[in-house]
């Protein structure tokens, strides 16, 4: 653990950004953001091709490039996984297999996940939540609850490497601990 304010540096780490259309526009830009400050290499996975539109709370907002299909995507090439929220983006990503897979491949492998909001809908699908303490939005409490999960209402919750926030609000917390577990790479804890 960094016990000063400097940030640790993610140098070397790569990082997959799973998203569909419909994303929350600041659960995506701002955690991307502040990986890349660190130093990571920064990949949208996506079910969609070529791009992916935003969700700004009032309609559809920017685009962003797609750099990699989720079909191509192996999990082993990645250091951790990005998910980030908005109500339509995991409920794509939920019914596509070959998302759900690559999901639980981060978990089976011991590699951080951070998931922000709505973000843990996929990992509901993907089966890895059981006995796992969490928060989202509060929307989808009662269902990460019937999956097993031990569901609090904290700004920003860690359980060996599986990093959640609530909301945009938690996102200065999200970044800092979603950054400090990456830094620490493999967590014997996290498992499918």
């Amino acid at each position: 653990m960094n016990t000063n304010d400097t940030p640790p540096s993610l140098a070397g780490k790569k990082i997959a950004i799973l998203t569909a259309d419909g994303f929350e526009e600041s659960e995506l830009l701002k955690p991307r953001a502040a990986l890349d400050a660190a130093g990571a290499t920064t990949v949208i996975v996506s079910t969609n091709q070529k791009s992916v539109k935003s969700w700004t709370g009032e309609g559809f907002g920017q685009s962003i490039a797609v750099d990699l299909h989720v079909g191509k995507a192996d999990a082993g090439d990645f250091d951790a996984l990005l998910l980030p929220g908005g109500v339509l983006n995991p409920d794509k990503l939920r019914i596509d297999p070959a998302a759900v897979e690559f999901a639980r491949a981060f978990f089976e492998a011991g590699k951080p996940v951070a998931a922000i909001c709505h973000g843990p809908q996929l990992l509901i699908e993907a089966d890895v939540v059981e006995g796992r303490r969490m928060t989202s939005y509060e929307a989808i409490k009662t269902d990460l609850i019937n999956a097993g999960a031990d569901w609090v209402d904290e700004e920003v919750v860690c359980d060996q490497g599986l990093v959640t926030s609530r909301k945009p609000s938690d996102i200065p917390a999200f970044n800092r601990k979603m950054i400090e577990e990456i830094a620490e790479g493999v967590h014997a804890g996290q498992h499918a």
